[in-house]
Formats: structure tokens, C-alpha cells, sequence
């Protein structure tokens, strides 16, 4: 299965700044890929440095401009499973800045039972709960919020599904993180996240949203929140951020998703 990715992406930038780019597909290149960066029409260097789980950070830095941004890539076949790192029981059992376990562990306990209960039904367990508790609006939550703010707010976009996730798998014992992803099937269109558990020694996904298949993802960025997934970041004068367009699709038709079956991104 071929999946054809892009992102284009705007920005002015108000003065010297460094700027984080997570829009490349984790692994090894591609064989068919491009990432170009222009301030005012003028190629900008990009350095390229290794992140988690085979993601790639690229940090440019540019002055005062019109920044554009525009990232193209055929992704052949599946990747294999992600690693299991001796220390990722321990990162991803603690509490982050946007899924804050330790808050959220008594609702957990009343609304999915006791610790203990078999890893793979609590992933699905978990999924369909906040799949019920909450309605996806776009524009509903901010970029602060977290997984106590949505749960109290009863709504919010992919992320803050993928935060209140996480947060319930932690505080019963499973170790959760977020990934951002390129998603064939999703609409409307645009960076998704999910969630990877570690269930039986190997991470599997889970997406309460169920707005694309979880066989056809392909994955950008992982870490312990959105604070370690954006897309875009900048330090120093800053930037005002203009219009975003996400593209992701895959030859043939999307592949099924049975929700009974545990599935690793690939």
C-alpha cells in the first residue's frame, strides 16, 4: 500500500527566529521526498536532527520574511514496529503537561474499572469511552488545553481525544503516548493524533475519534504530548502563523478497521 502525503504551510516571521519543523515522516527518508523552505522567495538551510521513535526534527533559522513551507512524499509499504526502549514504561506511565494522569485517575477508576483489567479490552474500553463522552468541534478547545480541560468541556478536536486517551491508559498502568500522523481517510484533512499503547510488549494504536483507519497511518512525531508533537514551533521574535493545507491519501482503496484487533502503525 502506497500513501501520498503533503503538507504546505505560511507564516510571517516577526524577526529573528528558530523554527521547529515535524512535518517529515519518521524513519528513514523516503525515496521520494521533498522539504523546502523559502523566506520571501529565498531557500532557507534546513538541519535535519533525529527525534523519538525515528522521528525528524528539521530547525531552520531565519529574519524578518514570508515563510513558506512545503513538504511532498510517497511512502511505500508498511514500517516495521516501533521499538520498545527499556526506558518507555517509565516515561509514559508518568503524567505530561496535556494528559495529566495523576488528575484523572479516580474518574478512570470509577468509569473503567480497577487496575489489572486485560490490556487489550481496556484499549478498546478506553477508546469507546471518550468516543462517547465527547463531541469532536472544531475550534472548541485551545492550544492549552488538556485532558482535564476537555473532559470537563465534553468536546474538542483529535488531540484532545488523543490527550484524554493517554491520560486514562496511564493511570491504569498502561504506558500511552501521542502520536501526530498523516491520515488516508481522514476528514476533514488535516495532521491527526492518536494514541500508541504498550500492550503485550509491543505499541499498538488507538484512535477514539474512528475517522480513519488505523492500518492506513503514517506516522510523524511521537512523545508524551502535543508539547513534544507539534508541526510547528518557534523561539526568538516569533511568527504569525498563516494557513495550513494536509494532504494524505493511498492508492486503491483505505483499508478496512476492525476494532476487535489490535494494529500497529506501519
Amino acid at each position: 500500500m502506497d500513501r501520498l502525503v503533503s503538507a504546505t504551510m505560511t507564516a510571517d516571521v516577526l524577526g529573528p527566529t528558530t523554527v521547529e519543523l515535524q512535518v517529515a515522516v519518521a524513519g528513514p527518508a523516503p525515496a521520494e521526498e521533498t522539504l523546502v523552505a523559502t523566506l520571501d522567495g529565498a531557500p532557507v538551510d534546513l538541519r535535519e536532527v533525529a527525534a523519538p521513535v525515528g522521528g525528524r526534527l528539521h530547525l531552520l533559522r531565519c529574519d524578518r520574511g514570508h515563510l513558506e513551507v512545503t513538504y511532498r512524499a510517497r511512502v511505500g509499504g508498511r514500517a516495521g514496529p516501533a521499538p520498545v526502549e527499556d526506558l518507555d514504561p517509565s516515561v509514559y506511565l508518568r503524567p505530561s503537561r496535556y494528559a495529566e494522569s495523576d488528575r484523572l485517575a479516580a474518574v478512570a477508576a470509577a468509569e473503567l474499572g480497577p487496575r489489572g483489567t486485560d490490556p487489550a479490552r481496556l484499549l478498546r474500553d478506553v477508546a469507546a469511552w471518550v468516543g462517547r463522552r465527547l463531541a469532536y468541534v472544531p475550534g472548541s478547545s485551545s492550544g492549552t488545553d488538556g485532558a482535564v480541560d476537555t473532559l470537563l468541556a465534553g468536546a474538542g478536536v483529535c488531540r484532545d481525544y488523543a490527550h484524554l486517551a493517554t491520560a486514562l491508559l496511564r493511570s491504569r498502568d498502561v504506558p500511552a503516548r501521542l502520536v501526530s500522523v498523516y491520515a488516508p481517510g481522514l476528514a476533514p484533512m488535516d495532521f491527526h493524533a492518536v494514541v500508541e499503547a504498550l500492550v503485550d510488549d509491543a505499541w499498538h494504536v488507538v484512535d477514539p475519534t474512528l475517522l480513519a483507519p488505523r492500518r492506513s497511518l503514517v506516522r510523524i512525531a511521537t512523545g508524551r504530548d502535543a508539547a513534544d508533537t507539534a508541526f510547528m514551533s518557534s523561539y526568538g521574535a516569533g511568527l504569525r502563523f498563516g494557513r495550513l493545507t494536509v494532504a494524505a491519501t493511498v492508492d486503491g482503496d483505505l483499508p478496512g478497521d476492525d476494532l476487535e484487533k489490535l494494529v500497529q502503525i506501519g
